[in-house]
C-alpha cells in the first residue's frame, strides 16, 4: 500500500519547485546565479582574484540593462550595450584621475544618457545600465587592483560573460517571456475584475469615490501589463505572418484586449443601480459572477505559465444561470424602469460575452487584422526627433535629466570635499535614490536607508564572528542573484543583500572592513543629495503636470469615440486603427491615475488641489466606462440610425476637444448642450442604451468642466 501513496505523494512535494521554475524572476535569478559563480570559479582558480570586483559589477550592469527581447533582438542589443559599455568605462578610466575634467564629463554624461532614454524604453534601459557601469566602474577603481586597464578589461568581461549566458538562454526558451508576459496580463485582469465586482456592493452610502481609485490603480496595472505582453510579441513576430504557438498567443493576446474592454465598461451609474435594487439580489449576483470570472483569468494565467496547451477553458455556469434567473423574476415581478431594465439586458449580455471570451482558445479568425503597434522608433532619425521634442522645460525628462546630472554633480563635489576613498557611493546612491517623481525618490530614499544598514550589520556580523575562506563564495554569488529576487517589489530587501553582496566582494580582495564605515557614511551623504535635487533642482511636481495629462485624455477619448462610433456603420472590426485609439484612450487614464497617485504624497500644495484631483480621475474614470460600454455593443445599425449616432458623437467629440484646450489653458469652461439622439429611442432597446450612454458621456463633460481651475 505504500508504494501508491509515495507515487500520488511526489508530485506534490515537487510541487514548489515547480512553481518556483515557472516563477517571474526565476529566470532572471537564474541567470545572474549562473554568471556569478561562473566568475567566482574562474577568479578563484584560475584568474587573478582582484578581478573579481570588477568582472561581478559588470555582470550585474549587463544584467540591469537586458530587456525581454528574442534572441536576435537581445543580440543587437548585447551589442550596443557592450559597446556603450567599452566606451563609458574606458571614458571613466581616463578622466578620473583629473577632477576639472571628470566633474563636467560626469554631469554631461548623465543628462545625454537620460535623454537618450526619452526615445524609447528599450533606449532607457540601456542608458541606465550604462550610468549604473559608469559608477561601478568608479567603485571598482577603489579596490585593489583595480585601477589599471586591467579593472576595465574584467568590467567588459563580466558584462560580456553574462550578455553570453542570457543570449543562450534566450535562444533555447524563445517563448518564456511571452508565456510570462501573458499571464501577467490576465492575472492584472483578475485583479481588475475583482475591484469591478466591488462596484456592485448592493450597499447604500458606500464610498464608491475610493472603490473607483482602487479600479484605476488596477487598470493601471492591467494597461502597463498590456504594454509589456505587446511589447514582447512585437519583437518575436516582426515583420512575419504568425505562425503556431506565437499565432496562438498573439490571439490570446487580443482576446485579453477584449476582456479589457469589457470589464472597463460601465451601463448604469453604480450609486443609482444600488439604490434602485436595493431590494433586489442582481447586484451581489453580478458581483458574485464577476468574481468566479476573475477565478477564471487566474487559472488562465496558470495554464498559460505552465506551458500548457491554449485550448478552452471550462468555466462554470452556476453563477451565470443564477443572474439569469434573477434577471427573469425580476422581468416578471419587478415595478417596471426602462433605464434601468435597458442598462441590465445589456449588462447581462456583456458579462455572457465576457465568460464565452474568458473560455476562449485564442484562434486567430480568418482574414483578423494581426498587425501591432511598436513603441521603438523605426530609424534614428525618429529616435533623435522624439529627443529633440523634449528638450524643453515642461518635459519629463528634460527636467529629471537635469536634475540628476547636477545630483551626481554635488555628489562628485561632496566626496572630494569629504572624502575621496570610497566615495563613488555618493554617486550610485544618487543615481540609484533620485527618482523623476517626488514620492518615487521618498521611497527609494526611506528603503535605501533601510537596506543598506540592515546589508551592513549583517556584513560586519559575517565578516568579524564567522571565520574568512572560501566558503563565504556561495554567499558572495547568492546574495547577488537574490538582489534580482527582490529588486522589483521588494527594494530594501534587494538593497539589503546587494549591500552584503559589495561588502563579501571587497572581502575577497582584502578590503572587507575598509567598506563598512564609508558605505553607510555615503549612503546618507547620497540621499542628502537626491533629496535636496528632487526638492530645488527644477521639482517635477505633479500637481503642475495634472491639467496637461487630463487635457491628453480627453483628447484621446475623442479619437476613441470616433473609432467606435465609425463601427457601428460598418460592424465590429478590431482592426489596428480601433486598438490603437482603445490603447491610447486607456494609457492616458492610466497616466492620469499615475500622476494623481504621485500628486497625493507630493508636500506643499493645498488640500483643494488634491480633492480636485481625485474628483479629475474618477470623472475620467467614468468617461472611459461609457466609452468601453459603447465599444463593447458596437454592431451594424440602420443606415439612418448610425448617421444619428455619428452626429451625436461628432458633438461629443468637439465638447471634449473643447474641454481639453480650456483644462491645459486653465480657463473655465461652459457645459455641454446635448441635442440627444434624433430617432425614436423607445422602439429600439440598443439605440436607448446608446443614447443614455451618450448622455452619460455629456455629464463627464459637464463634472470636469464644473471644477474649479487650478
Amino acid at each position: 500500500m505504500r508504494a501508491p501513496t509515495r507515487k500520488r505523494g511526489y508530485p506534490r512535494r515537487m510541487r514548489p519547485f515547480r512553481q518556483l521554475a515557472e516563477s517571474d524572476r526565476f529566470a532572471d535569478v537564474a541567470r545572474v546565479f549562473l554568471a556569478l559563480a561562473g566568475i567566482a570559479a574562474w577568479c578563484t582558480l584560475r584568474g587573478p582574484v582582484v578581478a573579481i570586483v570588477p568582472s561581478m559589477l559588470g555582470a550585474i550592469a549587463c544584467a540591469l540593462s537586458e530587456t525581454d527581447d528574442a534572441w536576435r533582438g537581445r543580440l543587437r542589443g548585447l551589442v550596443v550595450t557592450l559597446v556603450c559599455f567599452a566606451l563609458a568605462a574606458s571614458a571613466v578610466k581616463a578622466a578620473i584621475g583629473t577632477p576639472l575634467l571628470f566633474a563636467p564629463m560626469l554631469a554631461l554624461g548623465t543628462f545625454l544618457l537620460v535623454m537618450l532614454g526619452a526615445a524609447s524604453g528599450r533606449y532607457a534601459t540601456i542608458a541606465t545600465g550604462t550610468l549604473i557601469l559608469s559608477v561601478y566602474t568608479m567603485i571598482a577603481s577603489d579596490a585593489p587592483g583595480g585601477s589599471g586597464p586591467q579593472g576595465t578589461w574584467a568590467i567588459i568581461a563580466g558584462a560580456a560573460w553574462y550578455g553570453a549566458l542570457s543570449l543562450a538562454w534566450s535562444a533555447l526558451a524563445p517563448q518564456r517571456a511571452v508565456r510570462h508576459a501573458l499571464a501577467r496580463v490576465f492575472e492584472a485582469l483578475a485583479a481588475q475584475m475583482d475591484a469591478k465586482a466591488a462596484l456592485f456592493e448592493p450597499v447604500r452610502d458606500l464610498d464608491r469615490q475610493s472603490l473607483d481609485i482602487a479600479f484605476s490603480r488596477a487598470n493601471l496595472r492591467t494597461v502597463d501589463a498590456l504594454a509589456s505582453a505587446r511589447a514582447a510579441l512585437l519583437d518575436r513576430i516582426g515583420r512575419r505572418q504568425p505562425r503556431g504557438r506565437i499565432a496562438s498567443r498573439l490571439g490570446m493576446f487580443f482576446v485579453a484586449q477584449d476582456i479589457h474592454e469589457r470589464i472597463s465598461s460601465s451601463h448604469y451609474p453604480y450609486d443609482e443601480l444600488a439604490a434602485a435594487l436595493y431590494h433586489s439580489d442582481l447586484m451581489f449576483r453580478f458581483g458574485r459572477l464577476i468574481r468566479r470570472q476573475a477565478q477564471g483569468c487566474r487559472e488562465r494565467a496558470d495554464a498559460i505559465r505552465r506551458t500548457a496547451s491554449l485550448g478552452s477553458l471550462a468555466l462554470p455556469t452556476t453563477a451565470l444561470d443564477d443572474v439569469r434567473e434573477a434577471m427573469a423574476y425580476r422581468q416578471a415581478n419587478g415595478r417596471p424602469d426602462q433605464a434601468v431594465d435597458d442598462a441590465l439586458a445589456a449588462l447581462l449580455r456583456n458579462v455572457e460575452e465576457l465568460h464565452v471570451a474568458i473560455q476562449a482558445d485564442g484562434v486567430l479568425r480568418e482574414g483578423s487584422d494581426m498587425a501591432l503597434q511598436g513603441d521603438d522608433p523605426p530609424s534614428v532619425r525618429e529616435a533623435l526627433g522624439r529627443i529633440r521634442l523634449r528638450l524643453n522645460r515642461r518635459s519629463m525628462h528634460f527636467r529629471h535629466a537635469i536634475r540628476l546630472s547636477v545630483g551626481m554633480l554635488a555628489g562628485y563635489l561632496l566626496m572630494l570635499a569629504l572624502h575621496p576613498s570610497h566615495g563613488y557611493w555618493i554617486l550610485l546612491t544618487t543615481l540609484f535614490v533620485c527618482q523623476p517623481s517626488y514620492g518615487g525618490t521618498r521611497r527609494r530614499l526611506i528603503q535605501r536607508v533601510l537596506g543598506t544598514t540592515a546589508g551592513l550589520v549583517l556584513g560586519w556580523a559575517m565578516l568579524r564572528l564567522l571565520p574568512g575562506g572560501d566558503w563565504r563564495l556561495p554567499v558572495l554569488v547568492a546574495s547577488g542573484a537574490a538582489f534580482f529576487a527582490f529588486r522589483l517589489r521588494r527594494y530594501a530587501l534587494a538593497t539589503g543583500v546587494i549591500t552584503l553582496f559589495v561588502l563579501l566582494c571587497f572581502d575577497r580582495v582584502g578590503a572587507g572592513y575598509d567598506a563598512i564605515g564609508p558605505r553607510l557614511l555615503d549612503t546618507m551623504l547620497g540621499v542628502c543629495v537626491a533629496a535636496t535635487a528632487i526638492r530645488f533642482v527644477l521639482p517635477d511636481w505633479r500637481v503642475r503636470r495634472l491639467d496637461d495629462v487630463v487635457a491628453d485624455a480627453l483628447l484621446a477619448y475623442g479619437r476613441y469615440l470616433e473609432r467606435i462610433v465609425a463601427q457601428y456603420a460598418t460592424g465590429k472590426h478590431d482592426d489596428l486603427a480601433y486598438r490603437v485609439a482603445r490603447r491610447d484612450a486607456h494609457a492616458a487614464q492610466a497616466a492620469v491615475a499615475g500622476n494623481v497617485v504621485e500628486l497625493l504624497g507630493e508636500p506643499g500644495h493645498p488640500h483643494e488641489r488634491g480633492e480636485r484631483a481625485l474628483r479629475l480621475l474618477t470623472a475620467l474614470q467614468a468617461g472611459l466606462s461609457h466609452l468601453s460600454t459603447l465599444g463593447t455593443h458596437r454592431q451594424v445599425l440602420r443606415a439612418t440610425d448610425a448617421v444619428a449616432l455619428a452626429d451625436l458623437a461628432r458633438h461629443l467629440t468637439h465638447g471634449f476637444d473643447a474641454l481639453a484646450e480650456h483644462v491645459r489653458a486653465g480657463t473655465p469652461a461652459t457645459p455641454l448642450d446635448m441635442p440627444g439622439l434624433s430617432i425614436d429611442t423607445h422602439a429600439d432597446e440598443t439605440l436607448r442604451v446608446l443614447d443614455r450612454q451618450c448622455l452619460l458621456l455629456a455629464l463627464v463633460h459637464d463634472r470636469i468642466a464644473a471644477l474649479p481651475p487650478a
